[in-house]
């Protein structure tokens, strides 16, 4: 009785409150606190391996975040006449653990720097490094579930985790009955996920709101040389 309610608590409720603290949160942030709105680089404190560890880190967590965002969200119906749950689940196994590799080793790598480094240590919060130890761990996290999903490809685990997110997402409720049969390294994934949105407001995360697609569009400038 008690495991169910909690079964409720963490995968029907819990993904609201990180979802509203997440939307809330920014925007408190961003019109309260716009000068903590950065990304608080450290590379000007040391440089050594920063640049590919960022690069690294960065890279995989992109193709992570829009992998679960368009693997998660589509709908069945969209890729089913094209795509085979299992050959959809075994690209995704291929994609994301690949990506999983990159973030693992560019997250470690600037981890340790932060915990080692003392001019790095001595400006990083504590959300700082809280966060992006969060990072790594659920990147690792993601790469042990490649194993469990090597253990059914027929694409059944992938389309129940994808019911219970669009689910959610969609409000169309009873979501956490998707979870009841799923193992526990799935459910540990997803609560260490939704834990991450219930930080972002409150740590550097939220410069990725502050991406400068402006600069895509925007008009050259003309430099003339004087006289």
């Amino acid at each position: 009785m008690f495991g169910e309610y909690l079964q409720h608590l963490i995968y029907g409720y819990y993904p609201y409150l990180a979802g509203t603290v997440f939307l809330v949160g920014s925007l408190l942030r961003y019109d309260h606190g716009q000068y903590t709105w950065k990304t608080g680089s450290s590379q000007m404190l040391s440089s050594r391996n920063m640049r590919l560890a960022s690069n690294l880190f960065h890279i995989g967590i992109l193709v992570i975040f829009f992998g679960h965002l368009f693997g998660m969200l589509t709908p069945h119906w969209v890729y089913a006449p094209f795509l085979h749950a299992g050959t959809k689940q075994l690209l995704a196994i291929v994609v994301g653990g690949i990506a999983g590799v990159l973030c693992v080793v560019g997250g470690a790598m600037l981890f340790y720097r932060r915990l080692t480094n003392p001019r790095v240590k001595a400006s990083s919060s504590t959300m700082d490094t809280v966060i992006l130890g969060l990072i790594v761990f659920q990147a690792a996290l993601g790469l042990i579930t490649v194993i469990f999903s090597l253990g059914h490809l027929d694409g059944a685990m992938m389309l129940t985790l994808s019911s219970w997110a669009q689910s959610i997402v969609f409000f169309s409720g009873g979501a956490a009955d998707y979870m009841a049969e799923v193992s526990w390294i799935y459910k540990l994934h997803i609560f260490i996920g939704l834990t991450i949105i219930l930080l972002f407001p409150f740590s550097r995360l939220v410069h990725v709101w502050s991406v400068p697609f402006g600069y895509v569009t925007r008009r050259y400038q003309l430099v003339r040389k004087r006289g």
